[in-house]
């Protein structure tokens, strides 16, 4: 639909004309895809398929639905409006901003340390006879930080496209090497609950790629200069392409749990040293090249999250504390503040941005050394179970309002995938606040 508002462009172009959707703009949606699908996210869906075979392919399906659908209502606001989504979240109350505040720092913290050992343990078992984990988390976290400091959008979205697209192709090679039945595959989209699949399968269907990176897609959006409306129908086509994708990964890896290890009944490390128990099968059954291979599409998966977080929640954290000095210098609400949707571009450089970058490096490196205190498990379970029910929530709100302009507001499709979303996640909140080691 053409829209009959001029709105100023990335580019500095007054021009309100739809953007033909075409492959060559591709881009925000493969950094948020790549950004969300961590390591821990891959083990999740290999031990899914090793309990149940290929029995849940219709969840990882649906959940490739509902990643679009989120992803996409993060997109629409921040183009329909020209306001961040953190914007849209202070005109619902400051309630918003005390939850993201606190979220944010707590999340940050123990997010770096786990990302810098995720990223690591590949590195280890590539080079056994080099440094151990904790020397190569530290580096893996400066790398990041270097990477991220000294570059701008541009550069970091074409690294994050050469390690999905290693992430893919690894990823899709050792799914075709172990032989994957096509029969039993097409009868997995039936949907069908075995015994004590229910939280498999809402984690199956919420689990991977959802994280606070989702939130960031629509300021990956406005940093690669899409700031308006006319932007809308690339949006939505590069968002398909991002989750599409990840769908592909979530199968394939299903594909792997369901035939190298459901057979055997072979049992995974929860949580990413899962991934270096599998390369250790692979290398007995294929031999070291696969394995090695596999080790490497690893590393692509976690450094890319690592770089990923580190780039775009330091987006939202430059947007969060920028919104809050603007209101105080002007001493109104958000909606008296100049909306700052085409300022996202212009944040790498700022001082919130980097300060943020420091502390997901520097004091998460002292968690490398300690077992993380019980109390900060608990609080940061608690404050990472509510983030996506908060997200689903909050956007179907700002996005059935006057906040929207009419014309890009949720239609019955949207509303029932957001509201859906809302009510699995909640569903997955409530399982982790039982499962945190009260």
């Amino acid at each position: 639909m053409a829209e009959t508002s001029a709105t100023t462009t990335g580019t500095g172009e007054n021009d309100s004309r739809p953007r033909k959707a075409s492959w060559k703009y591709i881009g925000p949606g493969i950094v948020v895809a790549a950004t969300g699908v961590g390591a821990g996210d891959l083990v999740a869906t290999l031990i899914a398929g090793s309990k149940f075979g290929y029995t849940l392919m219709w969840a990882a399906v649906i959940g490739c639905l509902v990643k679009i659908s989120l992803a996409e209502a993060a997109g629409r606001w921040h183009l329909a409006t020209g306001r961040t989504l953190f914007e849209g979240w202070r005109t619902l109350g400051s309630w918003t901003t005390v939850y993201f505040a606190v979220y944010v720092v707590i999340w940050g913290f123990v997010y770096g340390a786990t990302a810098m050992s995720s990223s690591a343990l590949p590195i280890v078992a590539l080079f056994p006879d080099g440094p151990g984990l904790k020397t190569w988390a530290i580096v893996m976290g400066l790398v990041g930080l270097v990477f991220v400091w000294f570059n701008q959008y541009a550069v970091f979205e074409k690294v994050m496209t050469v390690l999905i697209g290693v992430m893919f192709v690894v990823v899709v090679y050792v799914a075709v090497r172990v032989g994957p039945d096509v029969g039993a595959s097409v009868a997995g989209l039936a949907p069908v609950l075995p015994d004590g699949s229910l939280f498999y399968t809402l984690g199956l269907i919420g689990g991977v790629g959802g994280t606070i990176t989702m939130a960031a897609y629509g300021y990956w959006v406005n940093a690669k200069g899409w700031n308006n409306s006319s932007w809308m129908k690339v949006m939505r086509l590069d968002n398909r392409v991002a989750y599409i994708t990840t769908g592909i990964f979530v199968v394939a890896m299903l594909v792997v749990g369901a035939e190298l290890l459901h057979s055997s009944q072979v049992a995974l490390t929860k949580g990413d040293r899962g991934l270096i128990d599998l390369g250790q099968i692979l290398e007995d059954r294929f031999g070291a090249v696969t394995a090695k291979l596999f080790l490497v599409g690893f590393f692509a998966t976690s450094f890319s999250s690592l770089i990923g977080v580190w780039h775009g929640v330091s987006l939202m954290f430059a947007d969060f504390v920028e919104r809050i000095r603007a209101e105080r210098a002007t001493g109104g609400p958000s909606d008296a503040v100049e909306p700052g949707g085409a300022l996202v571009g212009r944040q790498e450089r700022s001082v919130p941005f980097r300060a943020y970058l420091l502390w997901l490096t520097f004091p998460p490196m002292t968690l490398l050394w300690l077992d993380e205190p019980f109390g900060l498990v608990i609080v940061y379970g608690v404050l990472g179970a509510f983030f996506m029910p908060f997200l689903s929530v909050t956007l179907l709100w700002l996005l059935n309002s006057g906040r929207t302009p009419r014309e890009w507001r949720n239609g019955w499709l949207s509303n029932g995938m957001l509201a859906a979303a809302g009510l699995l996640f909640l569903v997955l909140c409530v399982q982790q606040v039982r499962d945190l080691p009260w």
